[in-house]
């Protein structure tokens, strides 16, 4: 199975530091929903993988964010692709639970709901604990520089060279299918 991993907000959409809390605050960063379709068209299973701190925090309820992604999976279908599902994390910083990344426990429902070993499944994070929780799974990180990714970018370097770096989804789509074709 050809499985991807994104993150949502910073990766497919734009971020804000104050929280998506509506469906009208979100909004797809330019060429995102064509490279998840162009994914999908190369045998790519699209799964999301995201905090949402936001929920514990009072910021919005669960229909809200039910709303949010239905308007993301409607976004995506109306460019002729499909987010397979999207997993999220509800719990705050001071929660300690196992899903919140950096830790490991969305990835490994991913895995397990996949019937996929994640090493070397491609990751795609604007940020350093995005990134963090792929390495420990032993999967392929690549960062974004939309979203937080220009400021991840700055400790980036010394501490994980061997990440590969891009300027959006669009870019590492491309990339990922590029080296397919050439394996």
């Amino acid at each position: 199975m050809k499985l991807i991993i994104l993150d949502r907000d910073g990766v497919i959409n734009h971020d804000s530091d104050a929280y998506i809390k509506h469906p009208d605050e979100w909004q797809p960063i330019d060429g995102s929903l064509q490279a998840i379709a162009r994914l999908n068209r190369a045998g790519y299973h699209v799964y999301v993988a995201t905090n949402q701190s936001g929920l514990a925090r009072g910021f919005f309820d669960i229909e809200t964010l039910n709303a949010i992604h239905r308007k993301m999976f409607e976004a995506v279908k109306a460019v002729g692709g499909q987010i397979d599902a999207i997993l999220f994390c509800p719990h705050g910083p001071d929660d300690h639970c196992n899903c919140r990344k950096p830790k490991t426990g969305l990835y490994e429902a991913i895995g397990a709901r996949c019937h996929t070993n994640l090493e070397n499944v491609p990751v795609v994070g604007d940020s350093l604990r995005d990134l963090q929780a792929a390495i420990k799974v032993k999967a392929t990180p690549f960062l974004v520089r939309t979203g937080k990714g220009e400021e991840t970018l700055l400790g980036l370097k010394k501490e994980h060279p061997e990440i590969t770096i891009c300027d959006d989804l669009q870019q590492m789509a491309e990339l990922l299918l590029k080296e397919n074709e050439t394996t």
